[in-house]
């Protein structure tokens, strides 16, 4: 019969307790660091082949939406008080001062990706979930590993009840922005 262990209450940091922590130098502005449900999380390191990947979906991005909406590399994303995760592509709806005024919340984010080597479980099983809990429309998962690209929709009830794969021999299709697609052909 297994044991349920009682754990110590966790302190849960906000999204404010996060940046009165960088404000007093506690996170210094080199740490690579994300806030998730509370808890403050470690990124990894970004590796050449994350980062080319990276740079070829903000070209292709920039360029199929014009000034229908904004892509936003790895700056972060507010979800509530507890979350503000730094997803490494964010596509936003169009606002004239580009987000200077705050942080996208859920209600601006067209579509979230995240490109993932040694972080894929984290990414899967972790951000995932997170970004369903906030119904964002679409969430794309690129596996390095397999040089895959997985697209999430459909969010309900804290997880995507559609998953596919895609064809990157044929465009894919941007959501929430009618008529544009990208190539990605070329994208590992």
């Amino acid at each position: 019969m297994p044991t349920t262990v009682a754990l110590p209450h966790q302190h849960l940091h906000t999204v404010e307790d996060y940046y009165l922590m960088a404000e007093t130098g506690i996170l210094k502005p080199e740490d690579r660091v994300e806030l998730i449900d509370g808890v403050i999380v470690d990124m990894v390191s970004i590796g050449s082949k994350h980062a080319g990947v990276v740079n070829r979906l903000n070209q292709c991005l920039v360029a199929a939406v014009a000034n229908r909406a904004i892509v936003s590399i790895q700056n972060a994303v507010r979800l509530n008080d507890l979350s503000e995760p730094e997803p490494d592509v964010a596509l936003l709806k169009y606002r004239q001062d580009f987000y200077a005024e705050a942080h996208p919340t859920p209600d601006d984010l067209l579509l979230i990706i995240e490109v993932a080597n040694s972080s894929l479980n984290y990414d899967r099983d972790v951000k995932l979930p997170l970004y369903a809990r906030h119904n964002i429309p679409q969430v794309w998962l690129i596996d390095l590993n397999a040089d895959e690209l997985w697209i999430y929709s459909q969010p309900q009830d804290g997880t995507y009840q559609k998953k596919i794969k895609a064809n990157l021999q044929q465009p894919v299709a941007l959501p929430e922005i009618s008529g544009v697609e990208i190539d990605l052909s070329a994208l590992f």
